[in-house]
């Protein structure tokens, strides 16, 4: 059976180390970001079983970055937080956290709370290294595209943004939420370059299978009506988050 995957985001690096640390020891395949631009980058392209979370971070904080999961994902998310209030502690669950430490906080104890999380949830994370439907398939191991059995030549960019769209197969996604997920540098983007990479996309795998939502941002449509293939970071959103989804500018 593989290992968990967690992924750790926290700005601090000491903090961020030391839970590295204990989930390695505790036999985890860890990952881990310095804030949440990086962290929502690294959860798509390294599906995770379980998030953890820091509140605190420039930019980016937790709470915004737990919004932007949410809206993609159910997968279980830790927060951390030095914020030890009733009212803190209910803001994240309400947030959509699953459970919520107090830093400092007790090595046994973030254990076990990861432990009961992964135990309540991971039998619904799924995780593949090949996407396909009838026009498409693409080999993430090789980071490989065809379309229509010829094979498709992507830059990095272009796969990435590919990459997330398969990952939510008929989920309008926002420009904002394909910068934070697709660009490196998201100081230096804009919703126009969302745009014209989406157009470079589309001449290349079909412009029918990237649809503009007007007012909302962009949706994959499959080319068959199965459910999708793809690697997903977790179990497929909820009906009321894939609206939130669409909400959102």
């Amino acid at each position: 059976m593989n290992r968990p995957g967690i992924l750790v985001v926290d700005d601090d690096i000491a903090i961020r180390e030391l839970v590295c640390v204990l989930l390695e020891g505790a036999g985890y395949d860890v990952r881990s970001a310095a804030d949440g631009r990086s962290g929502l980058r690294t959860f798509h392209a390294e599906p995770s079983d379980l998030v953890i979370l820091d509140v605190m971070m420039p930019e980016l904080d937790g709470w915004q970055t737990l919004e932007r999961i949410r809206d993609l994902s159910d997968v279980p998310v830790l927060m951390l937080t030095a914020r030890s209030s009733e009212l803190e502690r209910v803001r994240g669950l309400r947030a959509g956290g699953d459970d919520y430490v107090t830093k400092p906080f007790g090595r046994q104890e973030l254990l076990a709370r990861v432990e009961a999380l992964l135990r309540r949830t991971r039998g619904d994370v799924t995780v593949r290294d090949v996407y396909a439907d009838d026009d498409i398939k693409i080999d993430f191991a090789q980071r490989s595209v065809a379309v229509h059995g010829e094979a498709a030549a992507l830059t990095p960019l272009e796969f990435k943004l590919l990459s997330v769209f398969v990952h939510h197969p008929n989920q309008v996604l926002s420009r904002d939420q394909l910068l934070d997920l697709v660009w490196d540098d998201r100081a230096g983007a804009s919703p126009h370059q969302v745009k014209l990479y989406v157009g470079y996309l589309r001449r290349k795998i079909g412009a029918e299978r990237i649809e503009t939502v007007r007012g909302f941002g962009y949706r994959y449509n499959r080319a068959d009506s199965t459910q999708a293939a793809g690697p997903r970071p977790s179990a497929r959103p909820s009906a009321s988050r894939r609206r939130t989804a669409a909400a959102r500018p």
